[in-house]
């Protein structure tokens, strides 16, 4: 517990200090814009290009990329109707959609390493290539659609040439091919990647407002994503008759809590990014007692 303590600790403090830089005027709504931008035109580029070639493909594993698939799906018709019922405005029903859908499978890795080690690493890496395909594709034309920037180019046309989208297709190339990348690029790519993290939290806490209540749409989004996610999970490995470490990693990456994506599209799509800001910090508040709880309950 305290490995995994020290691992997620420093995440936290790192979004209090966005908050409390905001709160002091240091920072304003432009800086953590600009902080979202440079986490999706380089950071996540950089962190796909370094780990897509190194991730095992393995017919062992079959089952850990199909899961996401069928968990994202199912979950997109069940927001939409959910949505649709709250009756929400586009820019906000945009953010339940994209919300609902990313396992934020980040922030469930220190948790997998102090409890399952390198294997349970592997093996998430392995559920998280779906989840990322999906999250950089469809996912991503999702928030194109619902967004309210004044692009004039189709939400198919933006994914397409998307710098996540050109990165991903380059990595899965290179880990067919077996082709390893030169030391000086490995060393680029792991030095921008590490941007990530610390610069997604101070977004985060810029853009937080924690007077702002948004009750129902907020509520229901947590339920979708980590109690309805954590159902469908069950529901995967009880069809396909899936048991141990595999088992596990299915149903933590599946209660998952909202991926951090959410507020990156909320800006650069001009939804609603307050309500974004608030859904990703909850949710992250939750996953911290939840995620632990979980694994300790699947042993």
């Amino acid at each position: 517990m305290y490995t995994i303590i020290a691992k997620v600790l420093p995440i936290i403090l790192i979004f209090i200090l966005g908050y409390t830089l905001k709160r002091t005027n240091f920072f304003k709504k432009e800086h953590g814009d600009i902080f979202l931008k440079i986490v999706f035109y380089i950071a996540v580029p950089a962190l796909l290009l370094l780990n897509l070639p190194r991730i095992e493909l393995s017919w062992e594993f079959i089952y850990l990329p199909l899961a996401p698939i069928f968990i994202v799906f199912v979950t997109y018709f069940m927001s939409r109707l959910v949505g649709k019922h709250l009756k929400l405005k586009q820019t906000t029903m945009g953010v339940i959609l994209v919300g609902t859908l990313i396992m934020n499978i980040g922030f469930t890795l220190p948790f997998f390493i102090a409890a399952y080690g390198k294997e349970g690493l592997i093996r998430a890496l392995m559920f998280d290539f779906t989840n990322s395909f999906l999250t950089f594709t469809f996912v991503y034309y999702l928030a194109c659609k619902h967004g309210a920037g004044t692009s004039s180019s189709s939400p198919i046309k933006r994914v397409l040439t998307s710098a996540p989208m050109w990165a991903m297709l380059i990595g899965i190339i290179l880990n067919l091919t077996n082709m390893p990348l030169p030391d000086v690029f490995n060393n680029i790519f792991s030095i921008l990647g590490n941007l990530m993290a610390p610069l997604l939290m101070l977004a985060l806490g810029i853009h937080f407002r924690p007077g702002i209540v948004y009750g129902r749409p907020l509520t229901v989004s947590l339920i979708i994503r980590m109690g309805v996610g954590l159902g469908l999970g069950v529901l995967f490995v009880t069809i396909f008759d899936i048991d141990g470490l595999n088992k596990s990693i299915i149903l933590v990456g599946s209660a998952a809590p909202i991926g951090y994506n959410t507020l990156t599209y909320a800006s650069i799509e001009k939804m609603d990014q307050e309500f974004a800001a608030s859904l990703v910090s909850i949710s992250i508040i939750v996953g911290i007692i939840f995620i632990p709880f979980l694994i300790f309950v699947l042993g």
